[in-house]
């Protein structure tokens, strides 16, 4: 067959690429059986509609007539979006791992026509530079290898497979709290404690060690760790990787003081940063954070909203051709559009020079100062932002991916259920309302949810991920409505979950369903990437259900996923932060039952929220008689016809209180 068949896809990401010469086809049976029959190898290019190096080899590569006709010539060229299929990109990404290089995308990999893996690397260049081979050159002389030397191909692909297959075998770690603190310190020491994230460059905010480090600080009452999280934040949110004009978070920064970012918008990220940068305002009350929060959401709604309530997955970092173009500015059109008197004063305080501080340009930030202004200055600044609001508006907009993925919608959800139900603002639940019923009423076909929907398309059936996010969720509305109904749709997604995505053998959750289609192995989800694995997000989904609901086999199949990660965390911290989040609540859950008719407790609930640790788990009962059998406040009653509350801590309960201030007492 020779034509391009990515024009019948519905990712963006694929549809960027149905006009170009080369022959490419989505990922599936028929494009491995198509290599079978040819008996050719094949091209695998993974990568994501926001992704500016997978444009830079697209333009370059793929859209040249010349490297077109090589690779059509020698390979099967299959083309992935790895937000739509992460399953594959998970399990290429390792192989390229085992082959000892970095990883990131665009993931450029070679096959077999079987889909084992040969060979491959990330962007590589049309012409040989940056120490790397011309794209042309290395499609040729992997194709003469596949052709020529057959059994040196059987033996890379064979010790491939092999890495792939191995798990961790080293000495478990015991799953503690001194492990914990152990723990902490260690990642506490790689941390840079001027500008906050890891030392060095680029700087991911790494959402997962973040969450912690602040749970850490929580835990043993040692404000280095809170503190390190803080300055992270701030300089974060004064920084250019922060859109100070739009409002909303990049997916990283080039450099080592967050001032440059790789432009691309990510809704995970942004859902994120919400949940942390609530938790950083309800222990500081520093209005920076409150900001932050307020802006990112509105650009949530303004740009990421689509029609039905669901969310789209990200922003381009690419617009007319150029990274960032649409994001920076001149000093020359600050001044024409604020003014001789507004424009030297935006400039001034957000760094906009004559000779830009990136490229020529200038990048906004606040980096100078990280905490706010003054209340008329911030107000001034406000108005002047919204003006040149609506003159960038006028510009070339990115790229909007606005296919709807139900795990990072699920991530997004809870974070605006919490941030809604913390700083009382009911209209920021309602658009997590919206969007979880979406995913739910129209992602959702016999109890089976799809991983993304775009376009009347979606992609059956959902991953592990998809309903560990989704449960968190359920888990979250009902955190800020009370609402029974949210814990009995996360008990049904949990049960279809398990069903579909446990691993006995090793417990844990597979990434993809057992009745998904077969791919060379079945990829685990127990390792964090810039979102938490599917067991990271389940384990502590399980631990709340098992406290609200009572139901001890949610409390078993934590406990085994705990056991069957301490070889893995102990070889990989870093990576298991997600999992160490989970150990943390399970030994340091804390229930607070509230009993009450119903709107009678809204000062403790208040409270509750904004003196709560990471690790409260709150319920709202009419009567102790509806809380489960095995909690420990079961069957207590409210005194004196109060709302009263009763903190428990393992299966012991304090004495009841029935005032805002003794309970706060109580939980700090």
């Amino acid at each position: 067959m020779t034509e391009n068949l990515l024009r019948h896809e519905a990712s963006p990401y694929l549809l960027q690429h149905k006009d170009n010469p080369v022959h490419w086809r989505p990922w599936g049976p028929a494009a491995l059986d198509e290599a079978t029959a040819a008996n050719k190898p094949i091209l695998l290019s993974i990568g994501y509609a926001a992704c500016h190096w997978c444009h830079v080899m697209a333009h370059e590569s793929f859209e040249d007539p010349t490297t077109a006709a090589v690779m059509n010539r020698l390979f099967v060229n299959i083309k992935v979006d790895r937000e739509e299929r992460p399953e594959v990109d998970q399990i290429y990404m390792a192989a390229l791992h085992a082959l000892g290089e970095q990883g990131g995308w665009p993931l450029t990999m070679f096959l077999a026509p079987d889909g084992k893996p040969i060979w491959g690397g990330t962007y590589f260049p049309n012409k040989a530079r940056y120490g790397r081979a011309a794209f042309v050159d290395v499609l040729t002389e992997v194709a003469r290898l596949y052709r020529d030397e057959p059994d040196k191909i059987a033996h890379n692909t064979a010790l491939l497979i092999q890495a792939l297959a191995e798990r961790p075998t080293g000495e478990a770690a015991t799953l503690d709290v001194d492990f914990l603190d152990r723990a902490a310190s260690r990642l506490y020491d790689l941390m840079d404690r001027e500008r906050g994230g890891i030392r060095g460059l680029p700087k991911f905010p790494q959402a997962s060690l973040l969450e912690f480090l602040w749970r850490a600080g929580a835990r043993t009452r040692q404000t280095k760790f809170a503190e390190i999280v803080l300055v992270t934040l701030r300089n974060i949110a004064q920084g250019g990787i922060y859109d100070h004009i739009g409002g909303g978070f990049s997916r990283y920064s080039v450099d080592d003081r967050w001032l440059v970012p790789h432009f691309e918008k990510m809704l995970y990220d942004n859902a994120q940063f919400i949940e942390l940068m609530t938790s950083a305002f309800l222990k500081t009350g520093d209005p920076l954070f409150r900001a932050r929060i307020d802006e990112t959401i509105a650009w949530l709604g303004r740009e990421m909203l689509l029609p039905g309530g669901a969310f789209a997955a990200s922003l381009d970092a690419d617009s007319e051709g150029h990274e960032g173009r649409f994001y920076v500015w001149t000093l020359a059109e600050i001044l024409s559009v604020l003014g001789p008197s507004d424009g030297p004063f935006f400039a001034d305080i957000y760094e906009i020079t004559d000779g830009g501080n990136w490229d020529g340009v200038s990048i906004p930030n606040r980096l100078k100062r990280l905490d706010l202004s003054d209340a008329a200055t911030e107000s001034r600044l406000t108005i002047l932002r919204a003006r040149l609001l609506i003159h960038r508006a006028q510009r070339t907009r990115p790229g909007l991916d606005d296919k709807i993925l139900a795990d990072w919608n699920g991530l997004t959800i809870a974070a605006l259920a919490r941030a809604g139900a913390s700083l009382d603002r009911p209209d920021w639940i309602a658009l997590a309302r919206s969007a979880y019923r979406f995913v739910l009423e129209s992602m959702t076909t016999n109890n089976r949810l799809a991983h993304s929907a775009r376009a009347r398309q979606r992609i059956f059936p959902g991953l592990a991920t998809d309903y560990a996010a989704m449960i968190r969720a359920a888990i979250a509305l009902y955190s800020a409505t009370f609402e029974h109904r949210y814990i009995t749709e996360a008990e049904s997604l949990a049960a279809v979950l398990r069903t579909h995505h446990w691993d006995e053998t090793e417990p844990g959750y597979f990434l993809p369903a057992d009745d998904a289609e077969a791919l060379i192995m079945r990829p685990k989800s127990d390792v964090d990437e810039a979102t938490p694995s599917a067991d990271a997000l389940m384990g502590a989904n399980l631990v709340r259900l098992w406290r609200l609901t009572g139901n001890d086999r949610y409390r078993d199949d934590v406990d085994r996923i705990l056991e069957a990660s301490a070889s893995s965390i102990a070889s990989n911290l870093f990576a298991a932060t997600g999992v160490l989040n989970t150990l943390d609540l399970r030994l340091g859950a804390v229930d607070l039952a509230i009993i009450a008719q119903q709107g009678s407790a809204a000062d403790l609930i208040a409270t509750a929220r904004r003196v709560s640790t990471p690790n409260t788990i709150i319920s709202v009962h009419t009567t102790g008689d509806d809380l489960p059998a095995g909690h420990p406040a079961a069957g207590k009653p409210a005194v004196g016809g109060k709302a009263t509350a009763y903190v428990c801590r393992s299966q012991t309960c304090s004495l009841p209180v029935t005032r805002a201030d003794a309970l706060a007492a109580l939980l700090a």
